[in-house]
């Protein structure tokens, strides 16, 4: 395909719920997405995850991180092992500690490493570029939710991420580029699926609360929702992001309640979280599509329609792959930084301008 009909690109995602590997490939010039390709997943196992898990929280050279980075490496390469056609990786890494304006931002994995492994080329680091230069370092997602965006053809659009934390993208296709002022105002809302998994996984031994169906039988603790809704966070204004355990002191505080109580008041935060952010910036914004695994949470997505005055759908529903968004975003952005196009902007990390970033590794 010639250079200025783009490339197939392999993105892949290992997200805060460290359930294992997305990886998804499109063709795209890093503006445009032509054609969405194959898809795959790879699960950690359990010994895989713990391992993963024990490293949260971590910075490079302590206890355990190490071993965190063999095992996502090694995972990834067998995934992209199963691809043909790939011109160029996206490697995002996993995600051990994000503390922008304080220590940084640190995704394990070597980008240099898996382009050994796999034989092909890898972008990476996507996000150590951007935290350096005053940004968040994320949500990074929103440039693609734009090019997304544009291909339906409408006006505003809001896309909303529930994976291990939340995070929204208001997209304004009425301006020309993702970088233009005004096209993009993203940010991570609160907890999403990490803390309702976490708390599932140790009183059930279930990795989730399938569908909902435990959060359905649960009584909500209001004033634990609302004491969890007095924080700063939800206040502050934009830019803004998260690191999977910064609301800790939500799950100490339903310790006592029963296994249903305690999922349903958590589900019962994330909804309050949403429902705070649509209520400040998601004027003009009439259709939400939802994406990342929240969105196979019947009761998850019964209160947000509830709570929220926009119309709110499965994103699989207007035509795209709601498992693989992340992973392809991550594709999209790994093309970007081969060419050099900015991966961010003051609307989506709070970066003084639009950024580039990222880096290239190179096989042999």
């Amino acid at each position: 395909m010639a250079e200025d009909q783009g490339k197939w690109v392999l993105g892949c995602m290992s997200g805060t719920s460290m359930d294992g590997v997305d990886a998804a490939m499109i063709l795209t010039d890093g503006e445009e997405v032509f054609e969405f390709g194959a898809t795959g997943f790879r699960p950690y196992s359990e010994g895989e995850r713990s391992v993963i898990a024990a490293a949260q929280g971590k910075w490079p050279g302590e206890a355990g991180v190490a071993e965190a980075a063999e095992v996502v490496e090694t995972a990834h390469a067998e995934l992209i092992s199963r691809f043909g056609g790939v011109e160029l990786v996206g490697f995002h890494g996993q995600t051990l500690a994000h503390d922008p304006g304080g220590r940084g931002t640190h995704q394990v994995g070597d980008g240099a490493r898996l382009a050994a492994m796999s034989g092909h080329p890898v972008a990476w680091d996507f996000r150590s570029a951007d935290v350096a230069a005053g940004g968040q370092g994320a949500p990074l997602a929103p440039f693609y939710h734009f090019a997304l965006a544009r291909r339906t053809a409408e006006g505003p659009l809001a896309f909303l991420n529930l994976g291990g934390v939340g995070n929204v993208t208001f997209a304004d296709t009425t301006k020309f580029s993702p970088e233009s002022d005004g096209a993009l105002l993203a940010f991570d809302t609160g907890p999403a699926n990490a803390l309702m998994d976490d708390f599932c996984r140790e009183r059930t031994g279930l990795a989730c609360d399938y569908g909902g169906a435990l959060a359905a039988l649960g009584k909500v603790d209001w004033d634990v929702v609302n004491a969890f809704m007095a924080q700063d966070y939800f206040h502050a204004k934009p830019p803004k992001s998260l690191d999977r355990n910064d609301f800790a002191g939500l799950q100490q505080n339903i310790r006592d309640h029963s296994d249903v109580d305690g999922v349903a008041t958590l589900a019962a935060a994330t909804i309050a979280s949403v429902k705070a952010a649509f209520v400040v910036h998601g004027k003009g914004f009439e259709r939400v599509l939802v994406c990342g695994g929240g969105r196979k949470n019947d009761h998850l997505m019964a209160g947000l329609r509830a709570a929220l005055s926009q119309t709110v759908e499965d994103i699989d529903d207007a035509g795209f792959d709601g498992d693989m968004l992340e992973a392809q975003a991550f594709a999209y952005l790994a093309l970007r930084v081969e060419r050099g196009l900015s991966l961010s902007a003051p609307g989506t990390t709070g970066v003084a301008k639009a950024l580039s970033g990222g880096r290239m590794s190179l096989p042999g």
